[in-house]
């Protein structure tokens, strides 16, 4: 079987396997967040916090609390971190102040940008007690402020937008929790490493000897991917054959990434009593994702290089394991999600190939997005999008029988804008300093992808890199941390005011001139919203990075 062939196979057994999870997995979360009921263990979790699991919260508490769960969750493993010398297994590692201040911030923000290499730096406790509590806690409180917003469609004349404790605790031990110990033991199965030594000692060839690293991969492999987080616990990520050692497991790795973000839209189609409107979102994320795919699978596999052209493709960076089909296949998912983590080198893509990871990001990662964070991201473009239908007829926008005033449209504009004035504002920056230019691994149109890449990502909490770069310096740890930060909460905070100004008002009744939201037109109209914003926002930086090198 052909490399096309055998990748065109993969890509239609990850269709069938997400199109047969999307209706249980979306009716179940669905149950999840409108359940009555508390679970014991819960219970007794809202009895040390001190939480009344059965009162709401108007948008500000909700805010307040994720704010200041995020910055306790910042501090806590920050402290962790610089403490590692006083933990067990922590193998003789310390984490300087600057690594650990980025660290915190990445972990916590989803994002799991690493400037550092895990297996020498980091011990198994903080990888364990730290790291990948934060996969949950992260990927929780994308799902929480999710919920949030589609509350805030769902009810009428009320400032109350749920409990953002309630949906956190939920969220990790109905959902994130249980998925993962089962697909633990599946990657366990499938070859991915689980111990707690350190390392074993091997004899090289040569006769020299030397030490390959451990660490309990699997358990944090099945939640780096499910929860869209994508820090690795080794530095080559899921490159590496202890992370993800054959395509069986990246398949499950892929899928795994995938399968909430997807079934979130048949979650939302339930809550909001018209299963077809979650329908309309995940066709707009499908047709992106494969278009997207296509074009990077393209450009991989027609090379416009030398050394491209001689081996018939763009191999370098990309495990032989794995093959062309399969790194682009896992490339286009980790960064149309807000994953980031990667089983093949992207600053070894071809210009184009590589522009495609790059412009995932800049479309804000809704196809399909992070875990919540995909599925508010979309909502805010569909306001965004029946807002300019709504200037095309003169008429006053409404979405899901809610209008979309000035504080609505506000709010809208202020979440999709943060992200790429950050990205500008940090790119420019960096430029400005003549230190950049020694960080960087390549010049010309390359070495501006790759600065370009670096604060995408990290504004988008992806975490992904073009790694030529290297940003251990004061400046790259300090603002790529900032970036990290303003580009996970000045969002969520325009999207829960969005929430709690929708469940102010009351519904309006559907008439002649309300434009359909499950229809063709609306999909359509919501896409070219999407490439609109992100054109008009990224088109002259990307002339200057991957168009430029694809056209040399």
């Amino acid at each position: 079987m052909s490399d096309t062939a055998a990748g065109l196979v993969q890509v239609a057994v990850l269709l069938i396997a997400l199109a047969l999870v999307y209706r249980p997995l979306g009716d179940y979360m669905a149950r999840v967040f409108t359940d009555t009921r508390h679970w014991r263990v819960e219970r007794l979790i809202y009895r040390i916090g001190r939480v009344s699991p059965d009162s709401e919260q108007h948008w500000k508490t909700y805010a307040t609390a994720v704010l200041g769960f995020s910055f306790v969750s910042v501090l806590l493993l920050f402290l962790l971190q610089r403490l590692q010398p006083l933990l067990p297994l922590n193998f003789g590692r310390t984490v300087d102040t600057g690594v650990a201040f980025n660290t915190a911030i990445s972990f916590v923000t989803n994002t799991n940008w690493q400037s550092y290499v895990p297996e020498t730096v980091m011990g198994h406790v903080v990888q364990m007690a730290g790291l990948t509590v934060q996969n949950f806690a992260s990927a929780a409180v994308g799902l929480a402020v999710a919920m949030a917003l589609v509350r805030g469609f769902v009810r009428a004349q009320t400032d109350r937008l749920g409990n953002f404790w309630v949906d956190l605790t939920r969220g990790v031990l109905r959902i994130l929790l249980p998925i993962s110990f089962v697909f633990a033991i599946v990657l366990i199965a499938l070859g991915v490493v689980q111990s707690l030594r350190s390392g074993v000692a091997v004899t090289n060839p040569d006769g020299s000897h030397s030490t390959i690293a451990l660490a309990p991969a699997a358990s944090q492999e099945a939640i780096k991917e499910l929860g869209t987080n994508g820090g690795g616990i080794f530095n080559a990520n899921s490159a590496h054959p202890f992370e993800n050692p054959n395509s069986w497991s990246n398949l499950i790795e892929i899928f795994l990434l995938l399968v909430i973000p997807v079934s979130l839209t048949r979650t939302f189609g339930v809550l909001v009593g018209n299963k077809r409107q979650g329908t309309v979102l995940l066709s707009v994320m499908t047709v992106l994702w494969a278009a997207m795919l296509a074009v990077a699978w393209w450009a991989e596999t027609h090379p416009n290089g030398p050394a491209a052209l001689l081996a018939g493709a763009s191999l370098e960076g990309k495990e032989q394991r794995f093959g062309i089909p399969a790194s682009v296949l896992f490339a286009n998912s980790t960064t149309g999600t807000s994953t980031g983590a990667v089983n093949a080198m992207h600053d070894s893509f071809s210009g184009l190939g590589g522009g495609v990871p790059m412009l995932n990001m800049m479309f804000g990662e809704i196809s399909p997005g992070g875990v919540g964070t995909g599925l508010y991201g979309i909502l805010v473009l569909a306001i965004i999008a029946m807002f300019l239908a709504g200037l095309m007829v003169g008429r006053t926008p409404e979405y899901l029988g809610k209008k979309l005033g000035r504080r609505e449209v506000t709010a809208a504009a202020v979440s999709i804008l943060a992200m790429p004035t950050v990205v500008l504002l940090g790119t420019g920056a960096a430029l400005l300093l003549p230190a950049t230019t020694g960080a960087l691994n390549n010049v010309g149109a390359h070495g501006f992808s790759e600065l370009l890449y670096a604060y995408t990502s990290a504004s988008n909490n992806n975490g992904s890199a073009f790694a030529g770069i290297t940003v251990t310096s004061g400046w790259f740890q300090s603002t790529l941390g900032v970036c990290m930060a303003l580009g996970r909460f000045v969002p969520i905070l325009a999207v829960l005011c969005l929430a709690g100004s929708l469940g102010a008002q009351r519904k309006v009744p559907e008439t002649a001139g309300t434009l359909p939201t499950t229809s063709p037109l609306f999909a359509s109209m919501l896409g070219g919203t999407v490439v609109l914003v992100a054109a008009l926002t990224f088109i002259p930086a990307l002339a200057l990075g991957p168009i430029a090198e694809a056209l040399a």
